[in-house]
């Protein structure tokens, strides 16, 4: 039964809602509990490592689909987000291994959050005729 309702609410969700806002949410979600270790100065060691391990899952999803041959980016906007990645990757394991700032992985998601809701925006603007 949940199987089953987990596939309809997937399905539900892919209709009424694009990749881009996807993204967003995803974007979101863990930046926010990033933010949350960040902000917490006695944050539990286990919520601080699955905050970071969910991001670098994340950004590992992201490389693999920028490799993909399907990704219609441009070479140069791809080549720019691996390099990123390859970045946020070594971030991340140092970030899992001591107590540091997580100031630039914030900074990084919050960048692509803000690229992408300009997508988003431009896309709501172009649907509803204000371009």
């Amino acid at each position: 039964m949940q199987t089953l309702a987990a596939k309809t609410y997937g399905q539900v969700q892919h209709r009424t809602a694009g990749n881009r806002d996807i993204e967003y949410a995803v974007f979101d979600q863990i930046t926010v509990d990033l933010e949350g270790v960040a902000q917490a100065n006695d944050a539990d060691p286990a919520t601080r490592i699955d905050a970071i391990s969910r991001n670098l899952r994340l950004w590992s999803l992201l490389a693999a689909d920028l490799l993909s041959e399907a990704n219609a980016l441009p070479p140069e906007t791809k080549k720019s987000l691996l390099t990123l990645s390859e970045f946020v990757r070594r971030e991340g394991m140092k970030r899992l291994s001591d107590d540091g700032d997580l100031a630039d992985l914030i900074a990084i998601n919050r960048t692509i959050m803000s690229g992408l809701g300009a997508v988003r925006a431009m896309k709501t603007d172009s649907v509803q005729g204000n371009v």
